[in-house]
């Protein structure tokens, strides 16, 4: 029996069915805050953060190092629980690289910065705490996300009150379960709830900070609500990223890396490549390599961990989906594999879909799919990819691939987007700031600088 989730899960009458993103089998059943609760953990974190912040740096390191021992130690329960609820493959896979994260915000380094020291007078820069930290999150990475917030946020002194996806409550409610555990009582509170609880969490007056992962909509929402509050904001939003693809690039070579670019837990992922300009010379055959790829991937129920690719998390981001494959389809655009449910392997299920023969002005191509779709882009001239690279509102990533690293870097330059990966595409370091541009968000994530976000900076003189 999995205890974390036991613990977690509210009996049946008292809480909303959470189900299976293979089976759709109900799994358990989350809590349903309201905004009186919520107030309530907000309160008692403010409360608590004073206290939690004078333990100095030393010590919530160590508590840190702590809970990530503990994440380590529960991986496989709390892997089956991110496996049923998000439906991919390996999560005790996320929950240990969660713990590693963890473990590297503990031990990140921000001193004070002497500004100025000329004998007869000193100033520093310093990094305080803001108070209480509001955290929300989505329902691709559960786990690893919640941690990305948590992690620099209780290191840097904040109490954090933190709200999960109304789509994968049990996983971050287990994760917060280990946290609690090893923390002063109410420095972190987990809140399960609706819309309307996180509206009221942006909104809400004792709110210093909200770092949110999501989609861009959902983002200028939250800047909406966080007006009266003046909440600082980390923002992570959607990303269309684009790949540009030189000509002389060895397909072979790069096949591989630019499919699972693509289709890293089923595409559902912010950063994940989107949008593939392939020059006319070598399109065929990077068309021919990638469908090769999707046909062999194997995809089914997370459960099996020969399985590579899962479902589509829930049923709107799987009419999504549907609708813009079929939309291609209707404006003559070539279907090279895919292109429809996988109904026998489960109803969320969607063949991985590679498109080839469709242009800029498609949906497919200028909307970005969180799903196992990938529009192949034939271009003649690099100006002319970067260009259409660039004609969107968002910039997470973006990548350039091509035989001469060099040359690749100086088209990279030119692309509009947070991070530009060259060769590769998508990964992050936690030692490696990373934020986006444009309708992709702002705000700064990860080493040094993710600490920084979570913190005030005071000036000292004398």
């Amino acid at each position: 029996m999995n205890s974390l989730l036991t613990t977690v899960s509210v009996p049946e009458g008292r809480g909303r069915p959470i189900l299976d993103a293979a089976t759709r089998e109900v799994i358990g059943h989350a809590p349903v805050h309201t905004v009186d609760e919520l107030d309530a953990a907000i309160s008692a974190a403010a409360a608590a953060q004073p206290g939690w912040a004078a333990s100095g740096h030393a010590e919530r390191s160590r508590l840190l190092h702590v809970i990530a021992d503990d994440i380590d130690a529960h991986a496989e329960e709390l892997g089956e629980i991110i496996t049923h609820e998000q439906g991919k493959a390996g999560g005790a896979g996320e929950a240990h690289a969660a713990a590693h994260w963890l473990r590297a915000a503990a031990d990140a380094v921000l001193e004070p910065q002497v500004l100025e020291d000329d004998g007869t007078s000193r100033a520093e820069l310093h990094y305080v705490p803001l108070g209480v930290v509001a955290s929300i999150g989505p329902w691709n990475f559960p786990v690893m996300i919640a941690v990305w917030h948590l992690a620099p946020a209780l290191r840097m002194g904040n109490a954090v009150v933190l709200k999960p996806s109304e789509n994968t409550p049990l996983s971050v409610l287990a994760l917060a379960e280990i946290f609690r555990r090893h923390l002063p009582a109410d420095v972190l509170t987990a809140i399960s709830g609706d819309r309307e609880v996180g509206a009221a969490l942006a909104a809400h007056p004792r709110i210093a900070k909200i770092v949110f992962t999501g989609s861009t909509a959902t983002g200028r929402r939250i800047v909406e609500s966080s007006a009266g509050n003046l909440a600082r904001l980390t923002l992570e939003l959607g990303g269309n990223d684009a790949a540009i693809v030189l000509p002389g690039t060895d397909v072979d070579a790069v096949a591989d890396k630019l499919f699972w670019a693509a289709f890293m837990n089923t595409g559902q992922v912010c950063a994940a490549l989107k949008r593939l300009y392939v020059h006319e010379s070598i399109y065929a055959d990077v068309v021919s390599a990638l469908a090769e790829r999707a046909e062999k991937a194997p995809m089914g129920p997370g459960s099996d961990k020969a399985n590579r690719l899962g479902p589509v998390q829930n049923p709107a981001q799987f009419e999504i989906v549907s609708q813009l494959v079929d939309d291609a389809r209707e404006r003559g655009a070539r279907i090279v594999t895919g292109g429809e449910p996988a109904a026998e392997l489960g109803p969320l299920f969607y063949r991985s879909t590679i498109i080839a023969d469709v242009e800029d002005g498609a949906p497919v191509v200028d909307e970005e799919q969180f799903g196992p779709v990938l529009p192949v882009i034939r271009y003649s001239e690099v100006d002319d990819a970067v260009r259409r690279a660039n004609s969107t509102d968002q910039g997470l990533g973006a990548s350039v691939w091509g035989p001469d690293p060099d040359e690749a870097e100086v088209v990279a330059q030119r692309l509009e987007a947070g991070t530009v990966w060259i060769n590769q595409h998508g990964g992050v370091d936690p030692a490696i700031p990373f934020g986006g541009t444009k309708s992709s968000g702002y705000g700064l994530e990860f080493g040094v600088e993710g600490l920084k976000a979570m913190a005030a900076t005071k000036i000292i003189r004398r």
